[in-house]
C-alpha cells in the first residue's frame, strides 16, 4: 500500500485488535460506566452530583477534568427518550383515550427520570471510552 491507506494501516490494525480483545470488551466499560466507577482505580468516585463529574477521584486522584464529554450524550439520549415517550403517549391515547391528568402524570416523571438516569449512563459511558482510549483534543499538524 502507499499513500494515505498505507499509513492508516496500523492504526486500523490497533483499533481492531482493541475492539476484539477481550480484556477491554465494551462490557467492562458498561459495567464501570453503570457503577459510576472511576475508569483509573474502579473506586465509585465518577459522579459529585446526580449528572455532574466530580473534579477528580477521592480514591486515586485523577484529575477529570482533563476529559471533555461535551453535550453529545445529552442531545442523542434526550431525541430518542423524546420520541419512545411521544410513541408511548400516542399509542396510550389511541388505546385508552384517558383524561389529560393521566397523560401528565405519566409521561412527566417518565420523561424525567428516563432522562437523568440515561444521561448520568451516556456520560459515564463516554468518559470511561475517553479514558480507556486516551482520546484527546485534535491537534493539526503542520507539514514542513
Amino acid at each position: 500500500m502507499c499513500g494515505a491507506a498505507g499509513a492508516l494501516r496500523p492504526t486500523v490494525d490497533r483499533v481492531l485488535t482493541q475492539m476484539t480483545d477481550s480484556n477491554s470488551g465494551l462490557s467492562d466499560a458498561v459495567k464501570t460506566a453503570l457503577a459510576g466507577r472511576c475508569p483509573h482505580c474502579g473506586a465509585s468516585t465518577l459522579f459529585e452530583t446526580l449528572i455532574a463529574f466530580a473534579p477528580k477521584c477521592r480514591a486515586c486522584g485523577l484529575d477529570f477534568t482533563q476529559f471533555n464529554v461535551g453535550d453529545g450524550p445529552a442531545a442523542f439520549l434526550i431525541l430518542i427518550i423524546g420520541a419512545v415517550v411521544t410513541g408511548l403517549a400516542i399509542w396510550v391515547e389511541l388505546a385508552a383515550q384517558p383524561a389529560w391528568w393521566v397523560h401528565a402524570l405519566l409521561w412527566i416523571p417518565l420523561t424525567l427520570i428516563g432522562t437523568v438516569y440515561s444521561l448520568r449512563f451516556g456520560k459515564a459511558l463516554l468518559f470511561v471510552q475517553e479514558y480507556r482510549h486516551q482520546a484527546h483534543e485534535g491537534k493539526l499538524v503542520r507539514p514542513d
